[in-house]
């Protein structure tokens, strides 16, 4: 391979990684993201995506009620930076805030859910990709 084919091969490289969506932004999606959702729904919606945490039950998790371009735009200009990685949207969402109900034990886990309308959301972000969700309000 020749010097140019190798400096071509390294910058393909490079931008690929650069947009790339990282498995970070998978998961969250995965956990966060469900257009459509309401709050009778926490349980269903947390055992299809098996959600949980390391010792079973997943004790709270906050569902955006959007598609995953709208929530992404809150790390690629529609966010204003509030510290470090922590984006909060300009738009407002609706979310469903879904709590683990007492004495429920995994695989078996309950939940009741709640529903905000119209608030924003604080993300936190990796190279333009949302990766965690931090807050509503």
């Amino acid at each position: 391979m020749d010097q140019s084919s190798v400096i071509l091969l390294l910058v393909l490289c490079a931008s690929l990684s650069i947009d790339a969506q990282p498995a970070k932004y998978f998961t969250f999606v995965k956990q966060h993201v469900s257009n459509g959702m309401r709050k009778h729904m926490c349980t269903t919606e947390i055992a299809n995506k098996n959600i949980r945490s390391f010792n079973g039950c997943k004790p709270v998790n906050t569902f955006i009620n959007a598609l995953d371009d709208q929530v992404r735009a809150v790390c690629t200009g529609g966010g204003q930076n509030i510290g470090g990685n922590l984006f909060r949207s300009s738009l407002k969402f609706d979310v469903v805030k879904c709590n683990q109900i007492p004495g429920t034990m995994y695989p078996g886990c309950q939940y009741t859910g709640f529903e905000k309308s119209l608030v924003h959301i604080v993300l936190a972000c990796e190279n333009r990709w949302p990766v965690h969700f931090e807050r509503f309000g």
